[in-house]
């Protein structure tokens, strides 16, 4: 039975200047914590980041994350360190979500290409100020 895709309109997130941009809700969970953001999808990110302040919600500690992650462009001088958690967009199944979670407060939470467009088909109809989502086709 195929998934129905589940659209979403642009928003613009508080403490921004730029336009309307495609802002996503999702829940995530680790070790029992629970916190509910907006990421910004992406396209051009190679990798999903966390916000410090999120992973320390979530109950994770950054001395026991061990695996460092190289960050690059406008977040170079960051350092980051992988973070893996669950992950829940609208009612459809819990992901793995692999993050790069810098120490950074003013970093935005970030939907890259790993993994979130690894599990996630997204189709933006920037005209519309929307986009539509749903997990990534069983084949």
């Amino acid at each position: 039975m195929a998934v129905e895709a589940k659209r979403f309109s642009y928003s613009t997130e508080a403490g921004t200047i730029s336009s309307s941009l495609p802002y996503l809700p999702l829940t995530f969970n680790y070790r029992h914590q629970t916190v509910i953001a907006s990421g910004l999808l992406d396209t051009g990110a190679a990798i999903n980041v966390l916000p410090y302040h999120i992973g320390i919600e979530l109950g994770a500690s950054w001395e026991e994350q061990t695996r460092p992650v190289k960050l690059t462009g406008n977040l170079a001088q960051q350092e980051a360190r992988v973070l893996i958690v669950t992950g829940t967009v609208s009612n459809f199944p819990e992901v793995r979500l692999a993050f790069a979670w810098t120490k950074s407060e003013d970093t935005p939470l970030i939907l890259g290409q790993v993994n979130f467009f690894m599990e996630f088909d997204v189709c933006f109809y920037r005209s519309q100020s929307a986009f539509e989502i749903k997990p990534k086709s069983q084949s």
